[in-house]
């Protein structure tokens, strides 16, 4: 069961993933959340300190969603970290298109206010590490440059799909040539 802090702040991921960022305000926090009005203002005195609480509670949202996948999955082949790419794409344009989208909101707002960035890096962090052990795992000789050309374009598949939704959306041809072709694992040939 979820405490009151955190219905709030789920509540604020709710209104940042439906209106956007301009529409997070105490009230319609209390609102989406079924609360009396004052609730989330009494928790979060200012709208920068429900931010702040918004950016952990996401982050330990996104955080558990990728522990679950870690759990389900772990590739050990390139076309294997494509299909746990593709299932992560469809989670986050489906049954969690609105925490995506309150992410990408956040995301922008971060490119407006930098204070903000330290605290998304940081939350991010345990993800990024599980992301790296899974592209030497399955076969990657330079994950550092694979990393970000890799899930730069994943972040880009699935910010269209959330922009343009295709009711048709099937990232997995696009995802496998690019995680086949820039993951190239070392060679057991022995050069004559």
């Amino acid at each position: 069961m979820s405490t009151r802090r955190e219905q709030l702040l789920d509540a604020a991921i709710t209104v940042l993933g439906e209106r956007g960022i301009h529409a997070l305000t105490h009230r319609a926090v209390d609102n989406q959340a079924g609360l009396p009005a004052g609730s989330a203002s009494n928790l979060f005195r200012t709208r920068d300190a429900l931010l702040d609480a918004v950016m952990d509670r996401f982050v330990d949202r996104e955080r558990a969603l990728w522990e679950e996948l870690a759990m389900r999955m772990y590739p050990t082949t390139p076309q294997e970290l494509a299909e746990v790419l593709v299932a992560a794409a469809r989670t986050a344009t489906g049954p969690q298109r609105t925490l995506t989208l309150a992410r990408y909101a956040i995301l922008v707002e971060a490119g407006i206010r930098p204070a903000m960035r330290a605290h998304l890096l940081a939350g991010g962090a345990r993800v990024n590490a599980w992301f790296m052990t899974w592209l030497r795992v399955a076969g990657s000789t330079d994950p550092e440059r694979d990393a970000p050309i890799i899930m730069n374009h994943y972040t880009g598949v699935v910010l269209h799909e959330l922009a343009i939704p295709d009711p048709a959306f099937d990232p997995t041809d696009q995802i496998t040539t690019l995680v086949t072709t820039v993951i190239r694992p070392l060679s057991t040939e022995v050069p004559s």
